[in-house]
């Protein structure tokens, strides 16, 4: 074996070497449906991971559960609809990616509160994109804004 190949060779694979991702499981559904609706006594699950809130006989709004893509691995993620089709909170419930977290962040989130089905949704205008986690930032703003078509008109 030549000496060239016994230097370049072990760099050469530790350069190629997958990295174990480390997902972080920030909330339950459980704990993510509690925060969005403190007062609901209960959640009936509806069809496609949402969860209609209800306080006795009364419909506080829905709690949909999805996931994006990130990078490479998925983020899973919930949004909380209140009656009048706006959106109450979003959170991060895992995030798998070795970076790019940040999206899990309360006050990049709080840029979804109030927004509808109408808004645009767009990172860079109305939505931060966050640098180190751009994919992300694209791709979770893409989720909701998928969940909020999804859920318009659904929500009492």
């Amino acid at each position: 074996m030549s000496d060239w190949v016994r230097w370049v060779a072990p760099a050469a694979l530790a350069s190629t070497a997958i990295l174990p991702a480390h997902a972080v499981e920030y909330l339950s559904v459980a704990e993510a449906q509690r925060l969005a609706f403190p007062s609901a006594t209960q959640f009936i699950p509806i069809a496609g991971g949402a969860c209609r809130a209800m306080e006795g006989s009364q419909a506080l709004g829905l709690v949909v559960v999805d996931h994006v893509i990130g990078k490479h691995l998925y983020i899973d993620f919930s949004v909380a609809i209140g009656p009048d089709g706006r959106i109450r909170r979003v959170d991060i419930l895992k995030y798998r990616e070795s970076y790019g977290g940040e999206v899990q962040n309360s006050s990049w989130l709080a840029q979804f509160v109030g927004k509808s089905n109408a808004s645009a949704l767009r990172v860079g205008s109305d939505i931060r994109n966050i640098s180190g986690a751009t994919l992300s930032s694209y791709h979770v703003t893409e989720g909701v804004k998928r969940v909020l078509a999804a859920c318009a008109g659904r929500v009492r």
